[in-house]
């Protein structure tokens, strides 16, 4: 679909971005950190729908989170065409600047649809990929640089409640990493008669789209426990940055050249056919922590390890209250571990792990998407649009519950310059002025 716009805001998209992002842009799914937190502060405090600066409706509800650069939102949706489509924002006035169709036949499975992956910039392209295996450059006036069709080369994901996993731009190089089962059941979304499949980590060129390493991701899980929903995370330590991946029973580090696989643990002992992993990793200085799923910990391992690392370079576990698919969030030197199905937030001291508080939070309905830190607040978005703020303090004091009431809501919420983005099923809301 394409939004019609005034010639004003059409001379404004022609307008060059700069290509430096501010302190508090949001150019991926988990900030400007890869941890879900932002150094913004002076964000609002009233966040009832009538305080809104702005909202603009949207063709269709996602899991993909906004990312914003420069005075632009980018976020993907399906239409109800069932077009996959990136659209394009103006961040001070909420208005369509653009919308490019990137694929088609939107599917939706459990609580997701092919819409799930955040788009991701670099201040001169922005990058969407859905779950279709479309993959797609634009320029920040909406021109199509390139465009990739991955099942061509690679084959249809199989993933059994749709591909989710966001893709990572870094020094120059487009990371994507597609863990799936190994063998396709003919009835997922995508089978196209051939089961075999393999765990893959992809390279590529985010000027041209070509791949310029692909390397593959072999563990000892079994049918769905493959398949992982995490995003890559680039972990920097004095000896040089890793590509840290999570799924298939296992956390493993990269090399950023070539997909090299440096170390890998595995994250617990049970086994289980169906153990898929949907967080992704976090890195807390000289440790890295990955969650395992429906009751599994989240595990701390220092850095440096080589080879098989699973006792060796293992700091602790966090068990009293993990998370099944939220991302722990590292703000203040401290982790925040969210339990969305329980509505339980924990804070935990990085260190050794162990629990500064716990508390419940008063929602009745799961909260899917994961909590974003700024400005001494924890933010969170639950199914049915309650956005609920929390104090980043020495104890569990939840400070508001706004009743947004568009659900369902699956996306995290999005701190930029000294506004909160906040996306619902049909809506972006915008609070704050800039």
């Amino acid at each position: 679909m394409n939004f019609s716009f005034p010639l004003g805001l059409a001379l404004l998209a022609l307008v060059r971005v700069a290509a430096a992002p501010s302190e508090t842009d949001w150019p991926n799914w988990r900030g400007p950190h890869f941890d879900g937190s932002s150094s913004a502060t002076g964000l609002p405090t009233d966040f009832s729908a009538a305080k809104a600066t702005w909202t603009s409706p949207l063709p269709g509800p996602a899991g993909s989170t906004p990312i914003t650069w420069g005075g632009r939102i980018f976020l993907t949706a399906p239409d109800a065409s069932k077009n996959l489509n990136l659209l394009c924002l103006d961040q001070a006035s909420g208005k369509a600047l653009w919308s490019q169709s990137v694929a088609v036949g939107d599917k939706e499975k459990g609580r997701n649809n092919l819409a799930a992956p955040s788009p991701v910039t670099d201040g001169e392209r922005v990058i969407a990929l859905f779950g279709t295996g479309d993959l797609a450059a634009f320029d920040f006036d909406g021109k199509l640089l390139w465009q990739r069709q991955l099942y061509k080369d690679y084959g249809r994901f199989a993933i059994m409640w749709l591909y989710g996993s966001s893709p990572l731009l870094y020094d120059g190089t487009l990371y994507l990493q597609v863990l799936q089962r190994d063998e396709m059941p003919g009835d997922y979304p995508f089978f196209d008669g051939k089961p075999a499949r393999e765990s893959f980590l992809l390279g590529l060129d985010p000027a041209t789209g070509k791949t310029r390493w692909k390397v593959g991701r072999k563990t000892d899980s079994t049918k769905e426990s493959n398949e992982s929903y995490a995003t890559p995370l680039p972990w920097k330590r004095p000896s040089g940055t890793e590509l840290v991946i999570v799924g298939g029973d296992h956390i493993s580090g990269h090399s950023l050249a070539d997909g090299t696989e440096i170390w890998r643990a595995r994250l617990y002992e049970k086994r289980d056919d169906w153990y898929r992993i949907v967080t992704s990793p976090v890195a807390v200085g000289d440790f890295v922590l990955g969650s395992g799923p429906k009751g599994q910990p989240v595990v701390a391992y220092k850095s440096g390890g080589h080879g098989d690392v699973t006792t060796t370079h293992r700091v602790w576990d966090f068990k009293e209250a993990p998370t099944d698919w939220s991302t722990p969030l590292f703000f203040h030197d401290r982790v925040y571990v969210l339990d969305g199905g329980r509505r339980v937030l924990s804070r935990i001291e990085p260190k050794g792990g162990a629990m500064d508080w716990t508390g419940k939070i008063d929602v009745q309905d799961s909260i899917w998407g994961s909590p974003t830190g700024a400005d001494g607040r924890i933010f969170l978005l639950s199914e049915e649009g309650n956005l609920i703020v929390c104090e980043a303090a020495p104890a569990f004091k939840q400070l508001a519950k706004v009743a947004l009431s568009e659900g369902p809501c699956r996306s995290s919420v999005v701190v930029s310059g000294k506004s909160v983005l906040v996306r619902t099923a049909r809506q972006l809301f915008k609070f704050g002025t800039e």
